[in-house]
């Protein structure tokens, strides 16, 4: 039942809500049972929740959730709060003696909306007793502070400052100022920006392939679901999987990947002003997803310890190197630098299967930086999800949010929300981003937004126009992985570039290399056997009391104390003298 208290007698407290966090029981995912502990955060009408404190300190949030846009019911005999967003649903408890109890009280329908305007019968206008829409009076403890404070501002450029509108009785759909409305206003007129820029032009012939020697392989007859039933709640990264299910690059690759539109930093080097700046680093940090477009149905391969991957584009101005440098956990480093940035990053990938979904959880951070400015830009990962993953139909969503911050200046800073579709919503509201550049004060100075898919349309630059739009898929791209045209040239071998690189580049994995020729039995056997290889040498290492140490890769301390793999700088040396054939390598396959 829903707990509703009269007014208070007491002068009503006019103080700004702050922030409220404790520990609550949490409802585990289906088709786990019970209740596990978790760390909430209540601030600003946005519902945040990590294993501890100390997550919610680094930024390692699992999962939030606005409250102000979701149906809320109480159970005062069990101290259960239910929140419902649609396409997110938390079940929380609380015993009453636990210190962490008023959260529960404070948890009302809320939510800064700084491009807002003010809406009076949300705001506390009077209504009449039976008037559609009057909002219940409920302004005790908590809610009586709230109202209050909402009922204080006037004028609209105050609400400009965090005005919260109450949105829990009212009808769905009846408020044409709440942030979903806006949102999905700002979408559409992004989308019809970007639908009349024009495709880039097509690139000049760069010599390499344009097309894989053979088609991808129907895996509709590996026996997926046994194979996930049998590892639900697993970390998937250690599970072994069919050939059939993997795309001819490996994660290394795929790091590789995220750089397909470097031309946005070089554009960001080259811009003078900080706002505009963040814009196109922004646009970069949106453009590593679009690869999963159409890549729904293959997995990548998962590098063994000590694999390397190099990439050198004269086309594009950089070269890429990366190493697997963990295996338990597996951590990915890699490090790219060109005359207009520097870019690197460790990224460790945690899977999870819950039935029909499959999340893919990055923990690492981003790192970019400006030569010519100085900038060093650092930012998250959001989360991806496979749905529908035991059926041909799957589909790949992201969604969370991604804080942009320049560690070298605090002029500005960047917001970019992936929003999740939600189960009633239409294809083309899919994939939607919403981001705005903001500068000290909090004031919005850029807003941009569209589909990850599409494009990113920013209407407040001094020429507003599309700042980022995916390059067209290559011809048959569906028969090849759904293979970019940047993907297609990942893992080419020249006869031109193989005396150049070690014994340990992806590009000279067996497996990998036979899957692409369209030999997939072979790539299953070739697979077991540097999966065998790979156990006997850790197991070697462990007799002999050692550790695989990273050959190219460092172990170090960021500013906020993680740690971080970055590059020794010996990889390019080696390679130009005296060569990779005349050092020592070790062997992996």
């Amino acid at each position: 039942h829903i707990e509703i208290h009269p007014a208070a007698d007491s002068p009503p407290d006019m103080t700004t809500p702050g922030i409220c966090e404790g520990y609550l029981l949490k409802r585990r995912k289906w088709p786990l049972k019970g209740w596990h502990k978790r760390y909430f955060v209540l601030e600003a009408g946005i519902l945040r929740y990590s294993k501890n404190q100390q997550d919610v300190s680094r930024g390692r949030v699992q999962g939030s959730l606005d409250v102000g846009l979701a149906v809320m019911s109480i159970n005062k005999k069990s101290n259960r709060i239910d929140l419902d967003a649609g396409d997110i649903l938390y079940h929380m408890k609380v015993n009453v003696s636990s210190p962490t109890h008023s959260i529960l009280r404070l948890i009302i329908p809320c939510r800064p909306s700084p491009r807002c305007p003010r809406h009076q019968s949300a705001a506390g206008a009077p209504h009449s007793a039976g008037a559609p829409g009057a909002l219940p009076s409920a302004n005790t403890g908590a809610n009586s502070k709230v109202s209050a404070w909402l009922q204080q501002s006037h004028a609209p450029d105050t609400c400009a400052q965090g005005t919260c509108h109450i949105l829990l009785l009212l009808p769905v759909g009846h408020c044409n100022y709440c942030p979903a409305n806006i949102t999905a206003s700002a979408t559409r007129k992004y989308r019809a920006s970007i639908s009349r820029t024009p495709d880039s032009a097509v690139p000049k012939s760069t010599g390499r392939r344009t097309r894989l020697p053979s088609p991808c392989p129907d895996n509709s007859h590996v026996g997926l679901m046994a194979i996930l039933y049998n590892n639900i709640g697993k970390d998937l990264a250690r599970v072994s999987m069919p050939a059939a299910l993997n795309e001819p690059v490996n994660l290394l690759q795929r790091l590789c990947e995220e750089l397909e539109y470097s031309e946005l930093l070089d554009t960001a080097n080259n811009t003078a002003d900080p706002y505009q700046r963040m814009v196109y680093i922004a646009a970069f940090a949106i453009s590593g997803y679009s690869a999963a477009t159409f890549r729904n149905r293959y997995k990548p391969f998962n590098p063994v310890l000590g694999e390397t991957y190099e990439c050198v584009r004269e086309d594009r101005g950089f070269r890429f190197i990366s190493e697997q440098v963990c295996h338990h956990p597996p951590i990915s480093a890699c490090h790219a630098d060109s005359e207009n940035f520097s870019f690197w990053q460790d990224q460790r990938w945690k899977n999870k299967f819950w039935g029909k979904s499959l999340e893919i959880l990055p923990t690492g951070m981003v790192n970019v930086t400006l030569p010519r400015y100085g900038d060093h830009y650092e930012w998250n990962k959001v989360v991806t999800c496979i749905n529908n993953v035991l059926s041909q139909q799957r589909y790949l969503e992201h969604y969370g949010e991604v804080t942009i911050q320049n560690l070298r200046s605090n002029v500005c800073t960047c917001k970019i929300t992936f929003v999740k579709s939600r189960y009633w919503g239409s294809d083309t509201n899919k994939n939607e981003v919403q981001g705005a550049v903001l500068d000290q004060s909090g004031s919005v100075i850029h807003r941009f937004g569209g589909l990850w898919h599409e494009g990113i349309f920013c209407d407040t630059l001094p020429t507003p126009k599309c700042v980022w739009k995916p390059n067209p898929q290559p011809k048959d791209h569906l028969l090849f992985y759904g293979f970019s045209t940047f993907a297609l040239e990942l893992n080419e071998l020249s006869a031109r570039l193989r005396p150049l690189l070690p014994p340990t580049d992806s590009r000279l994995r067996p497996d990998q290399r036979m899957l692409e020729e369209g030999d997939v039995e072979e790539s299953d056997r070739q697979k077991d056997a540097i999966e065998g290889f790979q156990r006997e040498r850790r197991n070697q290492l462990a007799k002999r009391g050692e550790q695989h140490v990273p050959r190219f890769f460092e172990k170090a301390k960021d500013s906020c104390g993680r740690d971080v793999w970055l590059t020794n700088g010996t990889y390019w040396k080696i390679r130009e003298s005296p060569g990779f054939a005349k050092t020592e390598n070790i062997t992996l396959w």
